[in-house]
């Protein structure tokens, strides 16, 4: 694993994502850190999933953003009174 800092990194690019195909490159800006890794080559093709039981189990954007206005309107009507 290599921690690097934001300026370090950019200037360097090519010598840490060739670093990354091996190894965790860390990326370190302030508090904050960021991880380069899972290389994914080019050649591989893209993995189609089918839905699953849950995904049929699953309601609409509408049906859930009806349900969250009557819940907000719940709670604004408690909170009148």
């Amino acid at each position: 694993m290599t921690v690097v800092s934001t300026k370090e990194f950019t200037r360097n690019q090519d010598k840490y994502f060739d670093m990354a195909l091996a190894d965790h490159v860390i990326i370190q800006r302030e508090d904050h850190l960021f991880i380069v890794q899972n290389y994914i080559p080019n050649d591989e093709p893209d993995e189609i999933f089918e839905p699953d039981d849950d995904f049929y189990k699953s309601i609409t954007m509408d049906e859930f953003l009806l349900n969250a206005k009557e819940d907000l309107r719940g709670i604004f009507r408690k909170g009148k009174r």
